[in-house]
């Protein structure tokens, strides 16, 4: 895969250098790293699953709505402030405009999905 400006790379190299960005991401602004992140290109967008993200207090929290809300809001409000940052992240990877960001966790699994779109096809 050839991304601008770059030396040739595998769509296998690029998924495990956008992995291991998004798991340092995690350690130095959420304070805690996931058990496992897993990245997927797939023709213009750019997914990131990262399994083992809730922290213990966190865990806690589940145990009711309220604070199954609560851990979905707090985390979806840290990555929009975060977006520009994430989104720079990626495109210093992958060479192109990130479009948009969506995200969404999953209190009872303690997964977080990330979908960049970006500004054009990587495949």
């Amino acid at each position: 895969m050839k991304i601008k400006g770059q030396k040739i790379k595998t769509k296998g190299q690029i998924e495990a250098e956008i992995s291991n960005a998004l798991t340092k991401f995690e350690i130095e602004y959420m304070g805690r790293g996931p058990k496992e992140t897993k990245t997927y290109i797939i023709d213009d967008m750019v997914l990131v699953r990262l399994k083992g993200v809730l922290t213990d207090a966190e865990k806690q929290l589940t145990r009711n709505q309220e604070g199954r809300d609560l851990i979905k809001k707090v985390r979806a409000t840290l990555l929009e402030n975060a977006k520009d940052l994430l989104s720079k992240v990626i495109k210093d990877i992958v060479g192109v405009d990130v479009i948009s960001l969506h995200t969404d966790i999953s209190t009872s699994k303690g997964e977080r999905v990330i979908i960049f779109i970006l500004s054009e096809c990587l495949d």
